[in-house]
């Protein structure tokens, strides 16, 4: 079967909620959807929530993780901080502890252990925490891995479910265990299909992919055969369509609707680490080879960008400057009139979610 990109991301946009937004009560539904939100920076997993809900509150994230509790902050896909729906996170947890070990500790084992016995039942800043590892391990280093703001060390034990973050205190964040945190029971099920169901969840919202797509947003490093295996255990529910040129693989519930889908106009602003941007093939035609650079940058920043028909055209900025927000807007080549006033039609409307006069510069 043939679909055209433009059939494919018109199809995938609107799997995002980026052509017909949200209500603010689907926020844990649009989370969910789209596989999780990036919250590696803080400001990232609200501002790509208010890219496909209309109407959402600026406290709204803050209020799911901390008062409600429907959303969990804690390291997931590729090692990174991840807010996922409680309501899903034993599928989660189950999938994750499949992962290969992560942290440069060479006794991560150990390490989580420690961190499972200092957490039942309590919620403990990273010092309190760390204090707590060395007294019950008398390990100096091992404190000193919970003290790293990297955080790098603790996921073997967020993979196998045993950490997650409470409500700060203060400026210190705090940790706690997901079965103190969560008032949901946490049932684990058999990994390998934790994995598949997480496969079929990654294809429904961004297929067309290829192994290499699921690879990064998985794993992060290339793993060829890992990622092989995971598409292998879905052969009989998918099928591979031919994109262009680009061979890729949908789930074959979805053929219907993708066959059907028609070009569409969209013109977004996706913050920095924007699930969409994530989880997207970095070529073209989703974005021109020769800004890729300006996307994914050093240190792994992820650039907020200008989403236009479904494919990165830019990138952006904002700052606030006393009472005005200050958007600046920078294309990588020359956009169509309509394109331009409905990027400045977005900055209007974040202008309003922030509570900021909007001053719109093009460069």
């Amino acid at each position: 079967m043939q679909v055209t990109w433009e059939q494919a991301l018109a199809w995938r946009m609107t799997r995002h909620f980026l052509v017909r937004r949200a209500a603010p009560a689907e926020l844990v539904d649009v989370t969910a959807r789209i596989c999780g939100l990036h919250a590696q920076v803080r400001s990232s997993p609200e501002l790509s929530l208010w890219a496909r809900i209309d109407g959402l509150d600026a406290d709204a994230v803050r209020q799911a993780l901390w008062k409600r509790r429907t959303l969990v902050k804690l390291w997931a896909a590729r090692g990174t901080l991840y807010l996922l729906p409680a309501r899903e996170l034993s599928l989660w947890l189950s999938a994750l502890s499949a992962m290969p070990k992560f942290g440069n500790t060479s006794e991560p084992d150990e390490l989580a252990r420690a961190v499972d016995q200092a957490l039942r039942g309590r919620e403990l800043t990273r010092e309190e925490l760390a204090a707590e590892v060395e007294r019950r391990t008398g390990s100096q280093e091992l404190a000193g891995f919970v003290r790293s703001s990297w955080g790098s060390y603790l996921k073997a034990a967020s993979f196998q479910g045993l950490i997650c973050f409470a409500g700060s205190d203060g400026a210190q964040v705090r940790f706690t265990s997901p079965a103190t945190w969560v008032r949901t029971a946490i049932n684990h099920r058999e990994p390998e299909q934790a994995v598949r169901d997480i496969t079929r969840r990654f294809l429904t919202a961004y297929g067309p992919a290829t192994p290499a797509d699921l690879g990064r947003w998985w794993l992060g490093p290339p793993a060829p055969r890992r990622t092989a295996r995971m598409l292998a255990s879905l052969a009989e529910e998918t099928t591979q369509v031919d994109v262009d040129g680009t061979k890729a693989l949908v789930l074959t519930d979805d053929l219907d609707e993708l066959r059907s889908a028609q070009p569409l106009e969209v013109t977004r602003l996706l913050p920095a680490f924007d699930p969409w941007v994530i989880g997207a093939a970095r070529h073209s035609p989703l974005m021109p080879s020769g800004d890729v650079r300006r996307i994914f940058r050093p240190q792994g920043w992820v650039s907020p960008t200008l989403l236009v028909d479904g494919r990165i055209a830019g990138v952006w900025r904002h700052e606030r400057k006393g009472q005005r927000l200050v958007v600046e807007l920078e294309p990588f080549g020359r956009l169509a009139a309509r394109a331009r006033q409905g990027l400045e039609a977005e900055a209007e409307r974040l202008a309003g979610f922030l509570s900021g006069q909007l001053d719109v510069n093009w460069s």
